[in-house]
């Protein structure tokens, strides 16, 4: 691998306490490179970096960042198939799956080049003392930015392209399972015109220490998460000491609803990219499925021979459907998810056993009569299990769904569209897919209500989590 240094003010180095750590390859188990280890010295010269790198980025015109934005979007739209094969190598998605992220993780580029030019404001006359209200959107600061490890190219354009609209400079902290796709970025950030500084990316095996560290530092005004939920509540008690603006995108545990008047081949279409896209492991993952029990027999015949069909093995062989889990630990949660339901009743009607050999493997697994209290309805799976439960009542669906402290994302299969538009409404979550089961666009607000996060990443409100609204009174 190129680019396993620590990337600082535009150069590559070595971490200042000369550590690294191995990046596994999950289909092999075998190392694919040794990466440098940011310490806090690094974060300090990053921040410096960032700071210096600030000052001219801010004072360009939204169309001169636009530019480089959109030059961005180009470069790597013309280099697809580099980040998705090394997407694959680090995170073990198959081809098409990584594909399908380096697209997604381009396409942030250029709605944010788009949306550079749109930080609009306003000016109204004051009803009562009669003064000019002014109001404009101006760059909040530096941003720290941590990614997780399911989508390391997406997680990662989508907090940088709005963070660099909006005229900050970041430091970006990847997840230590795959650093390399993102330290492959920068060459690309470069010829597309970032100068120096402006965006630093420090992987890491000490990561709490180092975003605490750059937390605490009075020039950082933004942190922006992708993660668990536990995780984001120690970062926005960090974030309180200094009252930082926290985008946080959290955990899930998202309810997919099928009707019985819904078309079941859309429904089953549907469910196969909301359970297993990204192999399941993805915060917006369909992980509790409620079918009526009109239909559930049918549907759980045909979702189950949709996810038989699917070829398990090495991500790097076109011909794979599904590739490995990203490390052994997860692995084994979803192998224990299993074990847990079928003990308390529940039948595998696929898959359900992983395979001998090299590789964190589970093959596509489909549960039916999964009960109440299985472990899988109150966790995140995050991997290839779609548990099934049964209901008959419309009243009792959405109570049973909004039933979880998360609020991500929520799907509804139903053909009569004023009953699904009713109960999207009452669903407590930030996003619904109707009859669809995805439902991530960079042109739309992702995020979730209750514990499943803060803020919104994409659309027009993306770039606005970068600003801060700063209103002037003003006579004439």
């Amino acid at each position: 691998m190129e680019f396993t240094n620590l990337y600082i003010n535009g150069t590559w180095r070595e971490g200042a306490d000369q550590e690294r750590f191995e990046v596994i390859n999950p289909a092999t188990e075998a190392p694919l490179a040794t990466v440098a280890s940011a310490g806090i010295a690094d974060a300090d010269a990053a921040l410096d970096a960032a700071e210096t790198a600030m000052k001219d980025w801010a004072a360009r015109t939204p169309r001169q960042r636009s530019e480089v934005l959109r030059k961005a979007w180009e470069l790597m739209t013309a280099r697809l198939d580099h980040f998705a094969h090394l997407i694959t190598l680090e995170n073990g998605k198959a081809r098409a799956d990584a594909m399908g992220e380096a697209t997604y993780a381009a396409e942030f580029f250029r709605w944010f080049a788009e949306e550079a030019v749109r930080a609009d404001g306003m000016i109204t006359h004051a009803p009562a003392s009669g003064a000019r209200i002014m109001v404009q959107h101006k760059p909040a600061g530096l941003a720290v930015l941590v990614t997780p490890w399911n989508y390391p190219a997406a997680m990662g354009t989508r907090k940088i392209a709005p963070a660099l609209a909006a005229g900050c400079a970041v430091i970006i902290k990847p997840a230590s399972e795959t650093p390399l796709t993102m330290l492959a970025l920068m060459p690309l950030l470069e010829e597309a015109g970032v100068p120096p500084g402006l965006v630093n990316v420090l992987p890491s095996k000490r990561t709490g220490a180092l975003v605490d560290h750059m937390l605490h530092d009075p020039r950082v005004r933004v942190v922006s998460f992708t993660g668990s939920t536990g995780v984001g509540r120690k970062l926005l008690h960090s974030a309180a000491d200094q009252v930082l603006k926290p985008a946080m995108e959290l955990g899930g545990n998202a309810p997919l609803i099928v009707f019985d008047d819904a078309d079941l081949d859309v429904a089953v279409e549907g469910t196969m990219l909301a359970k297993m896209r990204n192999l399941g492991e993805a915060c917006t993952a369909a992980n509790r499925i409620y079918v009526h029990e009109n239909v559930a027999a049918e549907f759980t015949r045909r979702l189950s021979a949709a996810m038989s069909a699917l070829k398990l093995g090495d991500g790097t062989d076109p011909s794979v459907d599904v590739g490995p889990l990203v490390n052994a630990e997860t692995r084994d949660k979803v192998a224990a998810f299993v074990a847990d339901a079928v003990a308390k009743g529940a039948r595998i009607e696929c898959g359900g056993e992983a395979p001998e050999g090299p590789g964190y493997y589970y093959p596509p697994t489909v549960l039916s009569n999964v009960p109440e209290t299985a472990d899988c309805v109150h966790d995140e799976i995050f991997g290839p299990v779609a548990a099934l439960q049964t209901f008959t009542d419309q009243d009792e669906v959405i109570r049973r769904a909004n039933d979880t402290e998360y609020g991500l994302v929520a799907y509804v299969f139903s053909e009569d569209f004023k009953r699904a538009l009713q109960v999207c409404e009452r669903l407590d979550y930030g996003m619904v897919g109707l009859n669809r089961g995805l439902v991530s666009d960079p042109a739309a607000p992702f995020g979730g209500t209750k514990q499943s996060g803060l803020g919104r990443e994409g659309g027009h409100e993306g770039m606005l989590e970068f600003m801060e609204t700063q209103y002037i009174s003003a006579s004439w």
